[in-house]
């Protein structure tokens, strides 16, 4: 079983927030310091290295705000080249953990994985209202991958997937439902890149395998090149 690898997307909205509070308190922090010399006692005048550390407290929370704005221009150059990075994903075929899937005439198809073997898989389909559909026993218990396709989708309605799955002592199998498929497309949303694969639009932070794809490599195999024994074509 493998799980998702999943990527923190808050960081620049995190900056922008700390920004915020040290722009308020540097804006404070001089009205203050102006207020402190213009009503200071001309007889006792505020002391010049106390002085000097107060402007010198100012500078530390000017560059520090200098420093956010860098790194809120470099997180979002970042953006711009997970989407350039995400677009050599296209025309590969690639497997995410991904439940919601588009149904295309009338069908909907889905891969489940189980840890182990089942004595009892029970596969139920939702609609988008978390309705359930369809309930019955999987197709398939053993150990592995596996592939199911449901034939009662409207088409152009989203449905999700759950796997329950015991063993013979009833204690519960773990297991992930995967989605197959070429990937056609990437879109940016909320700074983040989404995969098209299939039927699905589903972020890339929930694939778990990339592969060159099947066609590619079934070309490659039928090459006259691939009938020769490598070790023989530079003798």
């Amino acid at each position: 079983m493998v799980d998702a690898v999943t990527t923190a997307s808050d960081a620049t909205s995190r900056i922008g927030s700390s920004s915020a509070l040290l722009s308020q308190n540097f804006e404070t922090f001089l009205a203050l310091l102006t207020a402190q010399l213009r009503n200071q006692d001309p007889l006792s005048p505020v002391d010049s290295n106390e002085f000097t550390g107060q402007l010198t407290q100012m500078a530390g929370v000017e560059q520090q705000l200098l420093t956010n704005d860098l790194l809120t221009a470099i997180l979002q150059g970042q953006g711009g080249s997970d989407l350039t990075g995400a677009t050599t994903y296209i025309g590969r075929d690639a497997t995410a953990v991904w439940s919601a899937v588009k149904a295309t005439d009338g069908e909907a198809t889905w891969s489940y994985e189980l840890a182990g073997d089942a004595a009892s898989a029970k596969l139920q389909v939702f609609d988008a209202s978390g309705r359930v559909v369809h309930e019955a026993a999987a197709p398939e218990r053993g150990e592995g991958l596996h592939d199911f396709t449901w034939t009662g989708g409207q088409d152009g309605q989203v449905y999700t997937l759950k796997v329950v799955a015991t063993n013979g002592a009833g204690e519960a199998v773990q297991s992930q439902v995967l989605v197959r498929g070429r990937v056609t497309g990437v879109e940016m949303y909320d700074g983040q890149p989404f995969l098209t694969i299939g039927t699905s639009i589903l972020p890339l932070s929930s694939v778990i395998a990339v592969e060159e794809a099947r066609a590619a490599v079934e070309q490659s195999e039928t090459s006259p090149l691939s009938a020769l024994n490598p070790m023989k074509l530079f003798s």
